[in-house]
């Protein structure tokens, strides 16, 4: 019988193959690779040879900074590979997202959480700004393709956008609720006047601008200087992981928003030369530290939901989480979208699409490890069951829908999926 470490090995490897293998399987299958890796941990973690239990609320700094690394990867990605250049006109539907269905979405959910479920007012706010973003890493399947491949439908350029920008617009609100727990808990007063010039004017302004100075240094270091010394002449996608370390650690210890200046940092590092070869290298490098990282939250999700993280739920809990996912999104979105000139079938698309996942695990580990909130365990079972509900319906319906939505465009999702995986293959040989 191996030891625990070899069988360890096993586990890790035969998973590694799994992420890099299953994406071609899935291609025209109704199923995702977030679908198989959840199954994957509820089914691992269920043996009793395992004797861990990976609760979120029994390692609260680790679920926090494992959801956090996964996230700033994916914003660097998702910024990495938006080929459509800055416009306020062009990004039209972006800020139909963040500035009415996003606003929406917030508003429902911390009615419903603080009527319905009681949550009270600082919980159910941070129900709220939990559960409002799309999430930047599942909402990978729906996004743009790779740097330079052309395919930036506005559905899937929308989707895009909104998942790199609302991350950071959300954390106003979880830092709403942050304060309102503490002043409930008499550890905090006057937060109002500290909350909107810090928390919303400050960090908002300086996330843009720092993360826009970080992009526009690494653009110049990596396309500009003399060709001999430029980062690009490397050929090494660490660049990219070394920008978005960057970008977010010097925002964040300027107590800004590290979030919204990762994607910012990617736009404006894309923006530098956006025809150069090697921002398909970098793209690729961090889409595969992604999908890793995401393979493994993911994995441990499924342990958390073997070992009991829905087990609070009530009733009423799991009423309240199919309205947030079939009607909240939905109806807000679709609201967002009253006098916009598109087709239906991209309103729908859009409204529907509005993914829950790792970003959501992220805000509310980071809200309850800030703040004192009632029925942390509760908030944790809600979210869980709003996240897998949005795994399993979202991931079982992207690839029939988004092919059907290609044929109506005139496009063949066959032939593009096949060319694209030829270039790859290509690009592999020729390096």
């Amino acid at each position: 019988m191996p030891d625990s470490y070899i069988l360890m090995l096993f586990v890790v490897g035969a998973l590694v193959a799994l992420v890099a293998w299953l994406p071609l399987v899935f291609r025209r299958a109704p199923l995702s690779l977030p679908i198989v890796c959840v199954g994957l941990g509820a089914a691992l973690f269920s043996l009793p040879q395992v004797g861990f239990d990976p609760l979120p609320q029994t390692y609260p700094e680790i679920t926090e900074r494992l959801t956090e690394f996964v996230v700033i990867i994916a914003l660097m990605g998702a910024g990495l590979k938006i080929d459509r250049i800055f416009n306020p006109r062009r990004w039209g539907v972006t800020w139909r997202l963040l500035g009415v269905t996003m606003m929406l979405s917030i508003v429902a959910i911390a009615l419903l959480g603080w009527t319905v479920l009681g949550l009270g007012l600082a919980g159910a706010i941070l129900l709220a700004g939990t559960l409002a973003p799309t999430d930047p890493v599942l909402a990978s399947d729906i996004q743009v393709a790779a740097p330079g491949e052309g395919r930036e439908d506005e559905v899937r350029f929308g989707l895009t956008s909104e998942a790199g920008l609302n991350d950071g617009l959300a954390f106003p609100f979880v830092n709403l609720a942050i304060a309102l727990a503490l002043v409930a808990a008499g550890q905090k007063d006057d937060w109002f006047v500290e909350w909107l010039t810090v928390s919303v004017l400050w960090e908002i302004g300086a996330g843009l601008g720092i993360g826009w100075a970080i992009g526009w240094l690494f653009g110049w270091l990596t396309f500009t200087i003399p060709a001999s010394t430029r980062l690009a002449a490397t050929r090494d996608g660490f660049i990219a992981l070394a920008a978005t370390f960057i970008s977010y650690s010097v925002t964040e210890m300027l107590h800004c928003y590290g979030f919204l200046a990762v994607f910012i940092t990617a736009l404006a590092f894309r923006h530098a030369d956006r025809d150069h070869d090697f921002q398909v290298e970098m793209h690729d490098f961090i889409e595969q530290i992604e999908r890793m990282a995401m393979m493994v939250v993911l994995v441990l999700f499924g342990g958390g939901l073997a070992s009991g993280l829905l087990a609070p739920l009530r009733p009423l809990d799991a009423m309240v989480a199919l309205a947030i996912v079939l009607v909240v999104r939905p109806l807000t979105g679709m609201i967002g979208f009253i006098g916009w000139r598109r087709p239906m079938r991209e309103k729908l698309i859009l409204a529907f699409f509005g993914i829950r996942g790792v970003g959501s695990f992220y805000y509310l580990a980071y809200g309850l490890n800030a703040a004192p909130f009632e029925s942390d365990d509760r908030l944790w079972a809600i979210v869980g069951l709003i996240c897998l509900m949005s795994i399993l319906l979202h991931g079982i319906t992207v690839t029939p829908v988004m092919r059907w939505f290609d044929r109506s465009e005139g496009r063949d999702p066959d032939a593009e999926a096949d060319g694209v995986q030829a270039e790859t293959s290509g690009r592999g040989t020729s390096a």
